[in-house]
């Protein structure tokens, strides 16, 4: 089951997973004590995808909270992703679909899976509950900024906010209008392969989920401002999904609440909604709505460009 990670990880990397895959048949077992090995093995995959920066860890958490309420499994598995963080590397669409495969039925896992015809039959299929968060993309542009610059010295762009970008400005208007592959190679030589395309390039692979009834699409704010009725639509997609839950409707979203604590990421900041109003200038608002275009409309952000 982990013959797929060999070639690309090192040993050291390889006996990490294992161990993951060690604790993962640990926590289903249980799970079958607690709630029979039939019913696991019927229980749907809960699949919490986003957008990079839009409340993966959130939404993540609240799947985490099904463990507490009916047969599901944190499965400890690594992200699935589109983009290999530490390279840049755009990773095929057979490499992701090998990581889905990996998944079984009851475990929780997440992923950043650009809606691509495969990701989108896989994972709407019966036997998996998909869930697809997004945010405010003039959030996810301040959020990046802080997360590349500070909280993540092995991200592939790291080096250059540090040391070609030396203003929070600077650093916003990258993550908006993105870098070109010849900066890089400006800055650090010809062999660099590192891109970063600018916010609506990144963003427009992610809107194909949108579209499917067999994914719940929510957005990060109405956790905030509704925090019930986020949870509400959650557990009622899961059990549509056919998740099986063992408590009453009330008990069960006090468990999924529960489950929150932004504390736990590892990369949570601040966690407010709006946050771009204090750090946008109009240069900024200006670039933003030259790349974008009517991306915010389209997503229900804005009704118009005057903002």
């Amino acid at each position: 089951m982990v013959e797929r990670y060999k070639s690309s990880v090192s040993p050291k990397q390889n006996f990490l997973l294992y161990a993951r895959f060690g604790r993962r048949a640990l926590r289903r077992f249980r799970q079958s004590l607690r709630y029979g090995r039939r019913a696991l093995s019927q229980s749907p995959i809960l699949f919490a995808n986003s957008f990079p920066k839009s409340g993966t860890h959130l939404l993540t958490q609240v799947m985490q909270g099904f463990t507490h309420i009916g047969p599901a499994v944190v499965s400890g598995l690594p992200a699935v992703v589109t983009f290999d963080g530490l390279t840049g590397r755009q990773r095929s669409e057979s490499e992701i679909l090998s990581d889905l495969g990996i998944l079984l039925p009851g475990d929780v896992a997440y992923g950043h899976v650009h809606a691509f015809p495969g990701a989108l039959a896989y994972l709407c299929q019966p036997g998996f509950a998909a869930f697809f968060i997004l945010r405010d993309p003039r959030d996810v542009a301040v959020s990046h900024v802080h997360y590349v610059a500070e909280m993540a010295p092995n991200h592939i762009h790291h080096r250059y906010y540090q040391e070609a970008l030396h203003t929070f400005d600077e650093r916003l208007q990258a993550s908006i209008a993105g870098v070109s592959q010849a900066a890089f190679q400006q800055k650090y030589g010809a062999d660099t392969q590192a891109l970063l395309p600018h916010i609506r390039e990144r963003f427009e692979p992610y809107l194909g989920w949108l579209e499917q009834p067999g994914v719940l699409a929510l957005r990060y704010e109405i956790f905030s401002s509704d925090r019930q009725a986020a949870l509400a639509s959650v557990f009622d997609h899961a059990v549509r999904r056919g998740f099986v839950c063992r408590l009453d409707l009330q008990a069960a979203l006090e468990a999924l609440s529960k489950s929150i604590d932004p504390q736990r990421s590892p990369t949570f900041r601040s966690g407010k909604t709006g946050g771009w109003r204090a750090v946008f200038t109009p240069a900024h608002k200006a670039l933003f709505k030259e790349i974008c275009g009517d991306l915010l409309i389209r997503l229900g952000y804005e009704t118009n460009q005057d903002w």
